[in-house]
């Protein structure tokens, strides 16, 4: 029998005190086309599971996955191995059940581990600390803005045209709601980064400068530069690292002036797994840390004298009173934030720079040999393991007819970018240590035979 515990007059009140007319006043954010009037077209009434089943493998086998096909797909999401320790390890019991520490100090083991994390992040970040992790990158993104204005006591935050546009979507949904002012600059097709523009954006109403290292095409920004002028004018600089691998190569964004650091674990310890669950990093400087949203675990010792940890700062608005909080999103990826610590301690300082030097490699070999197409060219010549390359037709349908010869031919600008027109010719490509020199091959003869038959 179904729970129905609320009456229609129960219904009416409660909406009566939001002072909502219907349910479906509640729904309004979502644009009229999106909401359904009725059950789905085409769906079966009722079917049996077996069928259900059936059917929804078959939808499956659609799917052309990372393992199947020569990959370079990156944007934000990477394809990196994870040893099988990691996947072992986190599927104990004690881990896999524990998730938020409601009582603390008696999961000492928990405690442990994002103890640990938390060391790990501020060391790969370059900042004083960090907190216990987050939802994922996009949501840290927009607490670390939040943080910064109330750090500053300004509403204004300038977001750099490299910074991932999903990122900057995020930003500008939750800011309704804010009313913060988000000034976004224009992403263009040029080899250097923005750093010019984003600094003459930066004024005295400026709380905080968002800024992709290395952005989303690929280049490395000035930090230095950019944290200058936004210190000059009392902002904060908050950098964005969506590719956490590239720190074991490039200079880690606190010790280049970040006030705050966010970004993506998941190319640590975590696969793509068709867009989630991922894990949100979070770090800044030690004086900001009763502004940090989430949750932050300390070292002590008990009254035995023996080691132990506690919860040092929790400021979630399920632990406190919620006008209080310095957050509403900040889940803490738990399981996430354990595989990234396995994987971080696996690897190691020298593991980390070797993996780096590995990647780096991989994509000059791939931007080496796809440039030899002709009408193929390389925007930037400083990256990491993703470049943008332009080509001579619109990228969005070169990737669509590579994905059709079983290969997963990077990101068109033009998907990320829809408005941006200029864009459409760039291609996004991403190299890890998982691709091979025959992956590289075939990626250069299928793209080749696609142009080909573009211009023809």
């Amino acid at each position: 029998m179904r729970y129905l515990p609320l009456t229609d007059t129960d219904r009416a009140d409660m909406l009566g005190v939001i002072g909502a007319a219907s349910v479906d006043d509640l729904f309004c954010d979502v644009p009229e086309a999106a909401r359904l009037d009725g059950p789905i077209e085409g769906l079966p009434g009722h079917a049996s599971e077996m069928a259900v089943e059936r059917h929804m493998s078959r939808l499956a086998a659609k799917n052309l996955n990372a393992e199947a096909a020569p990959f370079f797909l990156g944007a934000g999401a990477y394809r990196h191995h994870v040893p099988a320790s990691v996947d072992h390890l986190i599927q104990r019991g004690e881990f896999l059940t524990a998730y938020t520490p409601y009582q603390p100090e008696i999961a000492q083991g928990t405690l442990q581990v994002l103890f640990e994390f938390q060391t790990q992040v501020a060391q790969l970040f370059g900042t004083d600390i960090a907190n216990a992790s987050m939802y994922d990158g996009s949501t840290a993104c927009w607490e670390a803005i939040l943080m910064a204005a109330r750090v500053t006591k300004k509403g204004k935050a300038v977001l750099s045209g490299g910074l991932h546009p999903h990122y900057g979507e995020v930003v500008r949904t939750m800011a309704k709601f804010t009313k913060d002012d988000i000034v976004s600059l224009a992403p263009e097709l040029s080899a250097e980064p923005d750093d010019a523009a984003v600094i003459a954006a930066i004024d005295e109403g400026t709380a905080s400068v968002v800024v992709q290292y290395p952005d989303i095409m690929g280049r490395i920004p000035d930090l230095a530069a950019i944290a200058e002028a936004a210190h000059a004018a009392k902002a904060l600089l908050i950098v964005v690292v969506t590719e956490p691998v590239a720190l074991g190569m490039i200079e880690a964004p606190g010790n280049l002036g970040a006030d705050i650091v966010v970004g993506e674990g998941q190319s640590i310890g975590v696969g793509l797994q068709f867009g989630g669950p991922y894990l949100g990093l979070f770090g800044c400087r030690e004086k900001f840390v009763r502004q940090m949203p989430g949750r932050l675990c300390g070292e002590t010792v008990d009254a035995e004298g023996k080691r132990g940890f506690v919860l040092t700062l929790s400021t979630r608005e399920q632990h406190i009173r919620r006008e209080k909080a310095t957050s509403n999103i900040c889940t803490n990826s738990g399981l996430c934030a354990l595989a990234f610590s396995i994987h971080m301690t696996l690897l190691g300082g020298e593991g980390l720079a070797g993996l780096a030097a590995v990647n780096h490699d991989r994509a000059q070999a791939l931007v080496e040999r796809l440039t030899q197409i002709p009408g193929v060219s390389l925007l930037n010549d400083a990256y990491f393991n993703e470049a943008t390359l332009v080509l001579p037709a619109e990228a969005r349908e070169v990737v669509r007819e590579l994905a059709e010869r079983s290969v997963l031919g990077g990101v068109s600008l033009g998907r990320l970018f829809p408005a941006e027109t200029a864009l459409h010719k760039g291609l996004l490509v991403a190299a890890t240590e998982t691709v091979t020199d025959e992956d590289i091959e075939t990626f250069a003869r299928e793209l080749a035979a696609v142009l080909e038959g573009a211009a023809a």
